[in-house]
């Protein structure tokens, strides 16, 4: 099967309505205020009736409050929560019982090191996302567009189902599924043309080299 794709940062009916023609198959909306991808809840709650029974509605948030969630699960009744700030295994777990809702815990990776805190959110969080650290004077925790090295990928074992963030882009998919067991790819910024505006095209671009970098390999000795 194909990876998983996942969208993130929309904010527009028609950036909606244009990933899930191509094929996404989660919908991300970002309830981070600092971040130039932020949306209210109540936009994203009608946003994602576009997307639901569609794709999964991904509802992406750094240490938010219980308010904050109270909030967000209410307008939005998202299908996954996504939680990409420093909360503890313990916060996840009382997420998911409160909420009854799956969770996707993010971490941020540039070393080896970076990935030894993998192995208290198993059995725990329902599924990771790998992203860059963010560089030095960033406010954002992702969509920074930077990569980190995909074959610290290698240390981690079949117990860990995971996205992975931080510069894939339409020229090095192809690239990071070939090197790591990703089950899906997550963009945001690399679909856009300027700081949270995402560009049709940009999205058409990456979808067509997706479905390239996913066709079979000719078989030994086969004709062209």
């Amino acid at each position: 099967m194909n990876p998983d794709i996942k969208i993130c940062g929309l904010k527009t009916p028609e950036a909606v309505d244009r990933a899930l023609e191509r094929g996404a198959t989660h919908i991300g909306f970002i309830f981070f205020e600092k971040s130039p991808r932020y949306v209210e809840p109540d936009v994203a709650g009608r946003l994602a009736e576009r997307a639901r029974g569609k794709a999964k509605i991904v509802a992406v948030t750094v240490n938010p409050s219980n308010d904050d969630l109270d909030e967000i699960v209410s307008l939005v009744r998202p299908d996954l929560l996504q939680l990409h700030g420093n909360e503890s295994p313990e916060r996840v777990l009382t997420i998911k019982a409160v909420y009854n809702v799956s969770v996707m815990k993010a971490m941020a990776v540039r070393t080896a090191d970076d990935l030894k805190r993998v192995e208290s959110y198993i059995g725990i969080a329902d599924r990771f996302l790998f992203d860059a650290k963010p560089p030095a004077g960033s406010e954002l925790p992702g969509g920074n567009g930077v990569s980190f090295d995909w074959s610290l990928m290698s240390w981690l074992d079949d117990r860990v189902d995971y996205m992975l963030s931080g510069g894939v882009n339409k020229d090095n998919v192809a690239e990071a599924l070939a090197s790591t067991k990703a089950t899906g790819i997550d963009l945001s910024s690399a679909l856009e043309s300027a700081p949270g505006v995402k560009d049709l095209n940009k999205i058409d671009q990456f979808f067509d080299a997706f479905a390239e970098a996913c066709l079979p390999e000719p078989a030994a000795g086969s004709r062209e």
